[in-house]
């Protein structure tokens, strides 16, 4: 390391131990030719000697009590008041020493007032917003629970706020997020030219968008009285849309064929019919015959064709939803008996299609109808997936159900449904029958549903409390996106964290990416629940050296996804934001160079702290993390996610320390972290 590169502490202490070691070495010099020349003896010698080393000890120990009393206490006071600037409530670990001593009672009385002035402002404000503090948590209670998928953009399409059905609607598309353009979650050109459009006055507006593999019905909306904010609701129309356009058009394509033929085949009958037997030769009564034959297949194909496409319809029914099994018998044994369980679930939950709402009154009528016939004490509910149907079976110990019963009960009516159909008619709306069976151990019988069975493998989601951020309606008084990103205020900067984790330190020699996280920072907030979290599937195995620093495995990353597949996915997480790491150097080299571009800015903490504390030492993320009071769960760290969310907590913690040095915007710190770049220490690994 060049003199140039070494911090100014490092090279003040080398000057002084310079002149420090010159002088004593010419005292030592001119001790001992003054020594040769006198040839002194005795406590003559001694002074000589002594009074020649004395210009360089005296400096020596100059430099070693101002270091010891003066240097060092100050560091410690710099490094204090940095972490009460960067957290004002971090404990204080470091009192005044040296001669410094007599500023501590003046420190702690500054550090004791502003705390407590902080709690009262904390207090007022906490009491003056109780009342909306309710309202808005009862608004957002409301917002969560609702089913249908909701968005709130700003004037430049920025998303404000979006509830839980939202994130369920949109689950794993990277382009949902608070601050995030719309248009990365529906890139619709049309959809932004007519939000531009809308009137003020709240009437919707409705229009198709693309998303994935399906179509949306996209309801868009001015916010009255709001700065052009735009409500958005969203509805899934691909089955809409594949019946009218599939089923229900092939229809009506079969209709003129299948009148065709019925009208040849009553053509042929009644000239069948009106020829006299006496007059008919047998050969123009074979051609009519060919003409009744060929007509009445036809007719039973058609027929038949038009069966399966009915069928279709309502295997494909908008009525016909997905229900996973166990929450269905949650809900029949809640209509049945809510005050005790009488359904017992076994088997392996799964899922299928149908009606609930009419499924359920089904069953209720089902076993108030054959009471006689089951038992009191429950039934077992089991599903079981068969390649085409999902089996629902109701399940007791004792004789099969007659059939003769299961007839009368079909044509029962369901008074409790709209328009009281028959039991009977809600079969087929599910294109489906009911019959009961006796099992094979002789002692149980079952009343078996069979009803259309879906894709869909995982379990639903569980409901989750009321997320913390959702909404940030702040986020409409940030700049435009288009506004010059130099110039933007450091606090309205969109900023990504992340970190990853690696096979090795060695990455210009085959180490690879094994984990990527990531999260984000919108409006000066660290989004909790706003994160990117990906294994990468390395096609290397990991060595254990590697393992025992973050614990990632061989068996974590089979079956990840390889990394220019993450990577892809990463880059549209980003999106328009900046990122930010520790050491970033190392990070961009690790996701540099497979295929996709990362063109915006990079900041990097370890500059930012070296730049701001060039005379403290330790400038490592643990360092760092312990000198502002970083807290984090347990085991966190040296994971992906982990490091990724504390450096986000960093470049918090040191944000109001560069504004109060006047850097808050984009254009100064890049200057000020381009000044702090050290080729050696941002290449070390």
């Amino acid at each position: 390391m060049t003199l140039k590169g070494l911090p100014k502490r490092q090279r003040l202490v080398g000057v002084w131990l310079l002149l420090s070691g010159v002088s004593l070495l010419g005292g030592a010099l001119f001790a001992a030719w003054l020594d040769s020349q006198l040839a002194l003896s005795g406590m003559a010698r001694w002074v000589i000697w002594l009074g020649s080393l004395s210009g360089g000890i005296t400096l020596f120990s100059i430099g070693l009590l101002l270091e010891r009393m003066l240097f060092t206490p100050l560091r410690h006071l710099q490094a204090q008041l940095a972490r009460w600037v960067a957290n004002p409530d971090a404990p204080d670990d470091h009192t005044a020493e040296g001669w410094l001593t007599g500023l501590g009672p003046d420190l702690r009385r500054v550090s004791h007032r502003w705390r407590a002035d902080r709690a009262r402002l904390t207090t007022a404000h906490a009491e003056g917003a109780r009342s909306a503090s309710r309202i808005r948590q009862e608004l957002e209670t409301l917002l969560q629970v609702l089913e249908t998928p909701l968005l709130l953009c700003d004037r430049h399409r920025r998303v404000m706020l979006f509830n839980q059905a939202a994130e369920t609607f949109f689950a794993g598309n990277t382009g949902l997020g608070l601050g995030k353009r719309l248009d990365a979650l529906l890139p619709t050109a049309t959809l932004a030219h007519a939000m531009t459009q809308l009137p003020d006055d709240g009437s919707p507006r409705e229009m198709l968008a693309p998303c994935g593999q399906r179509w949306l019905k996209v309801v868009i909306r001015r916010v009255p009285g709001s700065e052009h904010e735009t409500l958005v609701t969203c509805s899934d129309t691909t089955t809409t849309w594949n019946n009218e356009m599939g089923v229900r058009a092939a229809l009506n394509r079969m209709l003129p064929p299948l009148r065709q033929h019925a009208a040849n085949l009553s053509s042929a009958a009644d000239a069948l019919r009106q020829l006299p037997c006496s007059q008919t030769s047998p050969a123009l009564r074979t051609r009519f015959e060919h003409v009744l034959h060929d007509e009445s297949q036809a007719l039973n194909q058609s027929v038949a064709e038009i069966g399966a496409l009915l069928d279709d319809l309502q295997y494909h029914g908008e009525r016909l939803r997905p229900i996973w099994s166990n929450d269905f018998w949650q809900s029949l044994d809640e209509r049945l008996d809510p005050a005790q369980r009488l359904i017992t679930p076994i088997g392996v939950p799964a899922w299928f299609k149908g009606d609930a709402p009419a499924l359920i009154e089904l069953f209720a009528s089902l076993v108030e109808h054959l009471r006689c016939h089951l038992p009191a004490s429950g039934f077992e509910g089991e599903m079981t997936l068969h390649p085409k149907r999902a089996y629902v079976d109701l399940i007791w110990r004792g004789a099969a159900v007659p059939e003769s019963e299961l007839s009368v009960w079909r044509e029962s009516p369901l008074t409790t449904l709209p328009l009281s159909p028959t039991v009977a008619d809600i079969l087929r709306q599910h294109a489906t029958d009911i019959w009961s069976v006796t099992d094979t151990d002789k002692r149980h019988a079952r009343l078996r549903l069979p009803l259309p069975v879906i894709a869909q493998t995982q379990a639903p989601r569980e409901m989750a409390p009321p997320r913390p951020e959702f909404h940030d309606f702040g986020i409409a008084q940030l700049p435009a996106p288009d506004d010059t990103l130099a110039n933007r205020a450091l606090r309205s900067l969109e900023i990504v964290a992340f970190d990853t984790e690696t096979t090795g330190l060695e990455l210009r020699r085959g180490d690879t990416v094994i984990s990527l996280g990531a999260c984000r920072i919108v409006n000066g907030r660290l989004l909790a629940n706003d994160a990117f979290d990906h294994f990468v599937d390395p096609k290397r195995t990991i060595p254990a050296a590697s393992t025992v620093i973050h614990g990632i495995t061989d068996a974590d990353v089979a079956g990840a996804q390889p990394l220019n597949i993450v990577l892809g996915l990463f880059r549209d997480y980003v999106g328009d934001a900046v990122m930010l790491a520790h050491n970033a150097a190392f990070d961009m080299l690790a996701i540099s160079g497979h295929g996709v571009h990362f063109d915006m800015p990079v900041l990097d903490t370890l500059l930012l702290s070296k730049a701001l504390d060039e005379a403290l030492d330790g400038h490592d993320l643990d360092t760092l993390a312990k000198r502002y009071d970083l807290r984090f769960p347990p085991n966190t760290r040296h994971t992906a996610l982990g490091d990724a969310r504390v450096t986000a907590e960093l470049w918090l913690a040191l944000l109001p320390r560069l504004e109060a040095r006047g850097i808050d915007t984009l254009d100064a710190l890049l200057a000020l972290q381009a000044n702090a770049f050290d080729k050696e220490d941002a290449s070390a690994p």
